[in-house]
């Protein structure tokens, strides 16, 4: 099963480039089948550029997580203690392999009802 996550375009490039090897998050996904992560870029983007299978997903305090995973993390630590701050549980989802599309998709041209998801969405195969 997959799922469709909004990610920021400057964080897609850094995925795409080999300097991302961890996508954060406060909240994830219930379903333990999940195994790819489908990559909407956001705005100005607005495309779904790829995908990645997911290796693990770590869950700990964010400074354990940072710790951990700072060195593929892709962004500043200041950004990463700005997203987390006051939470007491992080999540970093470890990419495997990645799938950049030759030719990305505009969801909004045969779907006028698409809404990007705030954090993820769940797909049908």
């Amino acid at each position: 099963m997959k799922v469709l996550l909004s990610i920021k375009p400057q964080f897609v490039t850094e995925i795409f480039n080999g300097n991302k090897k961890f996508e954060y998050r406060k909240a994830i996904f219930k379903n333990k089948d999940i195994k790819t992560i489908v990559i909407y870029a956001t705005m100005p983007v607005g495309k779904i550029v790829g995908e990645f299978e997911i290796d693990k997903i770590l869950v700990e305090h964010p400074s354990k997580i940072w710790e951990k995973t700072k060195k593929y993390s892709g962004i500043t630590q200041d950004y990463y203690d700005e997203y987390f701050e006051g939470r007491e549980k992080a999540y970093a989802i470890q990419i495997k392999s990645i799938n950049e599309y030759k030719f990305p998709i505009c969801p909004y041209l045969n779907n006028n009802d698409f809404t990007a998801p705030q954090s993820f969405k769940y797909l049908v195969d």
